[in-house]
């Protein structure tokens, strides 16, 4: 069965536009109170919680969003921080992985429950200045999200 929805795009960029004022607001409050950034502190998150601390590069890359290139970089700067290292596949030697530190682990359990908080008062910041926003809908909503694309 086909269904076609009319305005899929229109809303899509409606919640796009939403995202990226939240992501924005998030990545600078990181910056200023924990000094990472919203990308490096999203690969720690996917860290912590892959087996054995460890992802390779390319899948790494495909859960937050980044071109292999841009997750290259992005596990250099992890590196220069010291919150995660690279290692090469032991098997066929051409599969690089990002590799949680301690350290690493650290960070991400330090940042964790302060960042689930902060994005809480920001949706409602954005509930506040746009009242057509149900924070609570939201939230049942990117839970409901989550279940949906979460394997």
């Amino acid at each position: 069965m086909h269904m076609q929805i009319y305005g899929l795009g229109s809303q899509w960029s409606q919640v796009a536009a939403f995202t990226s004022a939240i992501d924005t607001a998030l990545g600078k409050w990181l910056v200023d109170v924990h000094r990472i950034g919203l990308t490096e502190y999203r690969a720690l998150a996917h860290l912590t919680q892959a087996p054995d601390k460890e992802l390779r590069v390319n899948d790494l890359a495909q859960k937050i969003g980044l071109n292999q290139s841009s997750a290259t970089r992005l596990v250099s700067r992890l590196e220069s921080k010291g919150v995660a290292r690279r290692d090469v596949c032991a098997d066929d030697g051409r599969g690089v992985y990002a590799v949680l530190t301690p350290e690493g682990e650290a960070l991400a359990r330090e940042v964790r429950a302060s960042y689930d908080e902060r994005i809480g008062e920001l949706l409602a910041s954005a509930s506040a200045e746009a009242p057509h926003v149900d924070v609570r809908l939201l939230g049942t909503a990117l839970r409901q999200i989550a279940d949906v694309v979460t394997p």
